[in-house]
């Protein structure tokens, strides 16, 4: 991710206290931040899911790539330095390095998470609860049509149905 820093402007460079919320779960921002330096934390509800402080990270991509609301919060845990971009699309369509840098991290992503959930079929394979249904989710993440994309979860239903 440190070859994303060689192709930024200094001047987009914003300083966050410790505590700034950078992203909001649920809200539409239209931003992508890519750390600098300092220490951020992504939670999903109140469940932290990484503490990130890698220099080149990227955030907000899903949101602007989805078209959807932010689907974690992004908190700096420390002070930190981080590159923002007001209209990420844009940002994201102007340098196609970019748009590889950010394609090849939600693919890390993807492999990370399939690669888990292979392990989680094989440990739970023939379970007639919950965990049986890894086979499911592996092949929904392979064969998604594109559709309406709503981040949650069945445990926490949508208030509009």
């Amino acid at each position: 991710m440190r070859s994303v820093l060689e192709r930024l402007d200094d001047s987009r460079k914003v300083e966050f206290t410790a505590g700034s919320v950078l992203l909001s779960e649920g809200e539409r921002s239209g931003k992508l931040y890519v750390l600098a330096e300092g220490t951020v934390e992504v939670a999903r509800g109140d469940t932290p899911v990484a503490v990130v402080n890698e220099a080149g990270s990227v955030f907000g991509e899903m949101s602007v790539l989805l078209d959807v609301p932010h689907t974690a919060t992004v908190k700096a845990l420390s002070a930190a330095k981080v590159y923002v971009f007001d209209d990420a699309a844009a940002f994201m369509k102007s340098d196609p390095e970019i748009a590889l840098v950010v394609a090849r991290l939600l693919a890390q992503r993807l492999n990370t998470a399939t690669t888990y959930l292979v392990d989680l079929k094989r440990q739970y394979a023939g379970q007639k609860n919950h965990l049986g249904m890894v086979s499911e989710v592996l092949a929904s993440l392979l064969n998604q049509p594109e559709t309406d994309f709503r981040p949650g979860s069945d445990r926490q239903p949508d208030p509009s149905i």
